[in-house]
């Protein structure tokens, strides 16, 4: 696998193989690389009891496989120079959510993006430097989308990151 691939999270989404069941040993790298991404094979290997050629093999298969989409860092955003947040709700034109998502995903700020169901269709998170940045991002860019019909800005005021750590453990059963 190429590095351009490890770093994109393995192959393109779109042709990816079936799903291979995961057996207790492949939800135990799973956890040790929620926890630590940057955990070397020997280390994985070493508390997963096996090889370091298994536990290289594995990884692979879970990225060639799409369960390991990538790796990344956790950021504070705000130490990041990135002291606003928001979720912004919007509702869109009807089956534009692939042009709209396009469009989203070019962003400065824009960290996730999910289709849901409910009072609106689209709820996206952004991480502007500052209210006046978060307020051009709206009202200049997401709305001049022609697809959104309107939109709600939500500020949030702490974020709490849940994302698995040595004081977080993930369950993957």
């Amino acid at each position: 696998m190429s590095a351009e691939q490890m770093a994109a999270g393995g192959e393109d989404p779109g042709r990816l193989p079936p799903a291979r069941p995961l057996d207790a040993i492949d939800r135990d790298i799973l956890r040790l690389l929620q926890t630590d991404g940057r955990a070397s094979i020997r280390s994985v290997a070493d508390r997963v009891h096996v090889s370091r050629a298994n536990a290289y093999a594995r990884i692979n298969r879970l990225l060639d496989d799409g369960v390991i989409r990538g790796f990344s860092a956790r950021v504070d955003h705000e130490r990041a120079g990135q002291g606003a947040s928001a979720y912004i709700t919007l509702k869109i034109v009807q089956n534009s959510w692939r042009t709209v998502r396009e469009q989203l995903q070019a962003l400065p700020g824009a960290t996730h993006i999910a289709l849901v169901s409910g009072d609106f269709d689209v709820l996206l998170l952004v991480h502007t430097p500052d209210n006046r940045t978060l307020r051009e991002l709206v009202l200049t860019k997401i709305q001049a989308i022609p697809e959104v019909l309107s939109t709600r800005t939500l500020l949030v005021f702490e974020e709490t990151d849940l994302a698995p750590g040595p004081d977080r453990p993930t369950e993957l059963t």
